[in-house]
């Protein structure tokens, strides 16, 4: 295979595309970014006041994309809470959402973006949906691979499930055990449950957690989704190529 074959997604050179959900099938990552805000000031707020150290806000750029984007919920709130030497206790995950732990703030955010979610509804990307039907009316496999716990429903909401052929997320993490991103092992199972080789499978995802988790994978191409102006960061991660939107794909 050439180093241009490599680069064109068709069925003589993969056998499956597994696409991360927020930001690349869904704009629901402007949607979690918020509610992540919201949460994350919240808290940051009461801190202040209890411990008299000075308010700093969560950062949707910096705080969100390197922290929390990507990641399963209560990783994310335990890896942003580390970054500002603040300690909780991990709690149980159905801690309330008042509950002062990270399983709470994690709830927390949930809360926010269901909320969100059924008063907004969920935007699918045009030019990647576009993708995806000419990938499988080739006859290469599609699948989700998605920390998140809610992604069947933002599937539904989207209506877009039946583009694809396994789901992979943060329930079925939870189930088989397995760590999320940037470890590879979801993107692993999403290839198993195809019955393709990790060589033969694309990674698209718009995270720096994805990208990582693709090439820590051995996957045969990771493409990244440059949704927030971070395309550097994200080659510098794991991506083969980056992309400002997936109907570019469809040039190749």
């Amino acid at each position: 295979m050439t180093a241009e074959s490599h680069l064109t997604v068709t069925v003589d050179n993969f056998d499956a595309v597994l696409f991360d959900l927020d930001g690349v099938l869904t704009s629901t990552a402007r949607v979690h970014s918020a509610c992540w805000k919201k949460m994350f000031d919240e808290f940051l707020r009461a801190h202040s006041v209890e411990t008299s150290e000075p308010f700093e806000p969560f950062d949707i750029d910096a705080d969100y994309r390197l922290y929390v984007d990507g990641k399963p919920r209560y990783d994310g709130v335990q890896s942003f809470l580390e970054s500002r030497r603040i300690l909780l206790p991990q709690g149980n995950p159905d801690d309330a959402a008042e509950e002062r732990t990270v399983s709470g703030l994690g709830n927390r955010k949930d809360e926010l973006f269901n909320d969100m979610v059924r008063s907004e509804g969920v935007t699918a990307y045009e030019g990647t949906i576009d993708w995806v039907r000419s990938l499988r009316r080739q006859g290469i496999k599609t699948a989700v691979v998605s920390s998140s716990k809610n992604c069947r429903v933002i599937l539904q909401a989207a209506a877009i499930e039946d583009l694809f052929d396994a789901r992979v997320d943060g329930e079925v993490a939870v189930q088989l055990s397995i760590p999320g991103k940037p470890a590879p092992d979801t993107f692993l199972e999403a290839a198993k449950q195809l019955a393709v080789k990790p060589d033969r499978a694309v990674v698209v995802e718009d995270a720096i957690s994805g990208v990582q988790a693709g090439h820590a994978g051995g996957f045969g191409l990771v493409i990244g989704v440059d949704r927030h102006g971070d395309a550097d960061a994200l080659l510098d991660n794991g991506a083969d190529i980056v992309v400002k939107d997936l109907s570019e794909m469809l040039e190749k």
